[in-house]
């Protein structure tokens, strides 16, 4: 299905978000056939370029990036155009009133126009009320909607403020708070795997599942980040939003019907539905850690604290690992472990549902356990592993698995996470997109782990290319558990 015609106004429009993904992504919808010829793209930033140096820098990000060329790269530069704006300006927001009016009657786009806020955050709330004193916001003439990046806040009070600043302007169906993760195939297949199965549904439940683990490890560190990275952390960057709405759609109930409201109901009432943390359940749930410098592949990496803009007496958490519950009669009592850091040995981000093994191991002196894989990236995939017997006399079982990739795929044609969520929200499809109550929810759970933190929570030491702290293994030993360390793929057909 095709996007409404539409005019697309990005804000920050000469920064690295736009170049190496906005641009990128829309280059390839239009390549597919997912964007008419009905479109236009408005650059805003206070640089000074004009449409024809925005474009050559656009047409040399896509080159780098896509390897594009040819008629088709310069059909899709047709429709890029720019406006220097100062963006902390109501009153130089003038200059899009013509601008925007001059594209909707060129490419007849009816007064449909999507903002993109790919700005720091400080702007987030500043430039829905400048869009609003020239009249940018009203759908008396085309639908107005605005893409909001994250983080939505940087803790409970200020999410709460920023949600009250941008509703002054916007209603909520017109808030599209973005999170790339929710974009991802893997991510919409956990629904299509639970819900369109009758082999999984009756087995999601405490009586069948021992426990689940969700993984977000990155092998990187902070890179040129280090200045943004240190007023954030693993809690803010990756657990408070990519991580708990996987959770979230681990967890959720089947909706009603597969539409955005239904499904973001199902996922709001699990993120309600998280046990609150006091202060005893951090002090023995929760480990926080930061990479040390360490020899990787030959080569010394830098630790958190050697990194650029990373100030030397830093206790900002670089990994985090939490153990917690979700109060509702599906999952009581079985634990979540999640977990996310920087410098770990690979880049991956996995759900593994643990079911409960048989009661009483008749071949082996221990039952293999049964696991279900959900590899979210990269090499997204699923794999089953349970019990086959053994090769050879007796009867003796062996861990054996069933694999799915994508990749195996004879003519895969998956979109992009960014892809996606631009094309839902060009047709108005909130359904991968938060809500605000569900925002609200995530900080509401993790206010108490900042505060903790704050006050006494210990950041221990983990060298650089290791699963993190010793103390994240503690966490989870616990319970005569182990974490799984995944390699950087799923395995491969023989």
């Amino acid at each position: 299905m095709k996007a409404e015609n539409n005019c697309i106004v990005i804000f920050g429009a000469s920064g690295d978000l736009t170049h190496r993904k906005l641009i990128p992504a829309l280059y390839n919808l239009y390549k597919i056939g997912r964007l008419t010829e009905n479109f236009s793209v408005l650059g805003v930033a206070r640089s000074e370029l004009n449409d024809e140096t925005f474009r050559e820098k656009m047409r040399n990000a896509l080159i780098e990036h896509e390897k594009a060329n040819g008629a088709m790269l310069d059909k899709f530069c047709s429709h890029l155009y720019y406006q220097a704006v100062n963006t902390s300006d109501a009153r130089d927001y003038g200059k899009l009133v013509p601008r925007i009016d001059e594209l909707h009657d060129k490419y007849q786009t009816c007064g449909n126009t999507l903002y993109y806020m790919s700005t720091p955050p400080s702007l987030y709330g500043v430039i829905p009320e400048c869009l609003a004193a020239h009249g940018l916001n009203t759908e008396e003439y085309g639908w107005k909607r605005i893409i909001v990046e994250k983080p939505f806040g940087y803790d409970l009070k200020t999410a709460h403020a920023l949600d009250i600043q941008i509703h002054r302007f916007f209603e909520e169906h017109q808030i599209y708070r973005i999170d790339h993760y929710l974009g991802k195939e893997t991510v919409q297949n956990l629904l299509v795997l639970r819900f369109s199965n009758g082999l999984f549904e009756p087995l999601w439940n405490r009586n069948y599942i021992e426990y689940v683990e969700i993984t977000g490890a990155e092998s990187i560190g902070v890179e040129d980040r280090g200045g943004y990275y240190d007023g954030s952390g693993a809690m803010r960057d990756m657990f408070q939003n990519h991580l708990l709405q996987v959770l979230a759609m681990v967890a959720m109930e089947p909706p009603a019907i597969i539409n955005a409201n239904s499904m973001r109901d199902e996922v709001a009432k699990v993120l309600h539905c998280l046990h609150p943390l006091n202060q005893e359940d951090l002090k023995n749930n929760l480990v926080l850690g930061q990479y040390v410098k360490a020899e990787i592949n030959g080569e010394t990496v830098a630790g958190y604290l050697q990194e650029k803009g990373v100030p030397e007496d830093s206790n900002t958490e670089t990994y985090m690992a939490l153990r917690c519950e979700i109060d509702n009669w599906r999952w009581a009592g079985v634990p979540f472990y999640v977990r996310t850091g920087k410098r770990l040995p690979v880049r991956v981000t996995e759900v593994v549902i643990h079911f409960k093994t048989t009661p009483h191991p008749v071949f082996s002196k221990s039952a293999p356990e049964n696991k279900l894989i959900i590899r979210i990236q990269p090499d997204e995939g699923i794999s089953m592993r349970f019990g086959l017997k053994k090769p050879g006399a007796g009867f003796e079982s062996k861990e054996v698995s069933m694999d799915f990739r994508y990749a195996d795929l004879a003519s895969p044609s998956l979109l992009t996470a960014y892809e996606r969520l631009l094309l839902d929200a060009m047709k108005g499809d909130a359904t991968l997109f938060a809500r605000t109550d569900a925002v609200h929810a995530c900080w509401k759970f993790v206010q108490p782990i900042l505060d903790y933190k704050a006050e006494r929570g210990r950041v221990y030491e983990y060298e650089a290319g290791t699963w993190g702290p010793t103390e994240a293994d503690k966490l989870i030993a616990k319970a005569g558990r182990v974490w799984r360390k995944p390699s950087g793929a799923m395995k491969k057909k023989v």
